[in-house]
């Protein structure tokens, strides 16, 4: 479980430092390497999901994505701070319950 935790995080940090470099470069007009960097990053973000050992991809992508969610709003607090409201918080912590039922849901053979 653990593993499946920090692989998430790695993935998700990857996504989103990834988006965010190339966000500075097309919309705050940063210097060319930011999207060179940003690029490269989100390739790395298309890898490591694969070293999860969950056997199918759409799982592993639906329960990404509530990690994502969660990621993201911390992001925008530590990095933009935009600090988040209650909803914010509701809606993490629905993400994050989601994720635990579609990864760790027993399941018939």
């Amino acid at each position: 479980m653990v593993s499946a935790i920090v692989l998430f995080v790695a993935a998700g940090l990857a996504e989103i430092g990834g988006g965010y470099l190339v966000w500075l470069w097309l919309r705050e007009s940063k210097p060319a390497w930011y999207g060179i960097a940003g690029s490269l990053v989100l390739v790395a973000y298309g890898i490591i999901p694969t070293w999860q050992s969950f056997p199918s991809f759409g799982r592993v992508y639906a329960a990404y994505g509530g990690v994502f969610i969660v990621l993201a709003i911390l992001w925008g607090w530590g990095i933009d701070r935009k600090t988040p409201d209650m909803f914010d918080w509701i809606g993490a912590a629905v993400c994050l319950v989601g994720v635990s039922i579609i990864l760790f849901a027993p399941r018939g053979g």
